[in-house]
């Protein structure tokens, strides 16, 4: 006699939700305080300058400015938000010059 149960539809049924992870808002991109920049499985990126992280490893901004993506080292990526102040100066500078 089989000792094994036949295998069908009965058994499967089991699929998870999904996460809706990665990026949301991309390097260039203008951010408000308490947006989230991206969501991630574990530290891929890392927090950097006016940046917070979650429990769940999101990263969300703390000001409000413009998303840059930088190497952290050779492995590692950080996000760094900068402040909507010190965009305004540099491109006031630029036009001036």
């Amino acid at each position: 006699m089989a000792h094994k149960k036949g295998v069908g539809s009965s058994r499967n049924g089991r699929d998870s939700n999904p996460k809706y992870r990665g990026i949301k808002k991309y390097g260039g991109e203008f951010v408000t305080a308490g947006n989230i920049i991206l969501r991630q499985c574990g530290t891929k990126w890392h927090p950097g300058a006016n940046v917070g992280m979650g429990t769940d490893y999101t990263i969300y901004s703390l000001v409000d400015g413009v998303v840059q993506f930088a190497h952290k080292n050779k492995k590692a990526y950080k996000v760094n938000v900068v402040p909507v102040e010190y965009v305004e100066e540099t491109s006031e500078e630029l036009v001036e010059a």
